[in-house]
């Protein structure tokens, strides 16, 4: 007797949390809604709405959290951006748990092969990344050192360039520099990351 076809996944409707990612799944009103938000980041409480009719059309796509999460970004609301990255975290992380190709698992290190070619694996990197920036950024040293130490064990190749991030924190951490100008205006670090690529040595 043959075998019956397999039901569809009820927890993957966008063909895929790779292809969602890239933006796989939307529907020509989402899109469009999120080109007006991105269109209009003067008028925020519009911006806003739109993003919202978004996300309740295509609630959960990663897509609608990246266009948030850039709307807040570059309208420096980085406690906003902060938010939608740890929500981006916590959705990533529930796709590479479920992940059947690759057996997938945040836990272990990935390989360097998986943190340069793979959607979802460089979904959830990027979003550790943004959300160590935005905590340095805010002053959340505590926060920011958890999440580079996780990118770093994740991607000790550092594909990302988290190790630029890591300096701005070594830098934050280290005493000041005697024989400064006591006239010297502070500057914030993590907004001119040092040219520094390649994780320091433990």
């Amino acid at each position: 007797m043959p075998r019956s076809a397999d039901p569809p996944r009820t927890d993957d409707p966008w063909g895929g949390f790779d292809a969602a990612v890239l933006g796989g799944g939307l529907t020509p009103e989402v899109q469009d809604l999120i080109a007006r938000a991105g269109a209009c980041r003067q008028q925020v409480a519009q911006a806003i709405a739109w993003l919202d009719q978004a996300e309740a059309l295509a609630p959960g796509h990663p897509a609608v959290l990246i266009a948030r999460y850039r709307f807040h970004f570059y309208g420096h609301r980085l406690h906003e951006a902060r938010e939608v990255a740890r929500q981006a975290l916590k959705l990533a992380r529930q796709a590479l748990q479920r992940k059947v190709v690759g057996q997938v698992d945040v836990s272990p290190r990935l390989t360097d092969e998986q943190v340069r070619f793979d959607a979802a694996v460089r979904f959830y990197l990027f979003s550790l990344k943004g959300h160590a920036y935005l905590c340095l950024r805010l002053g959340d040293l505590t926060e920011g050192r958890l999440a580079l130490e996780e990118l770093r064990r994740l991607d000790p190749q550092d594909r990302l360039g988290g190790s630029v991030l890591a300096e701005v924190l070594r830098r934050a951490d280290a005493p000041a520099v005697e024989g400064g100008d006591e006239g010297d205006e502070p500057t914030d670090a993590a907004s001119e990351p040092p040219p520094h690529r390649g994780w320091r040595a433990a």
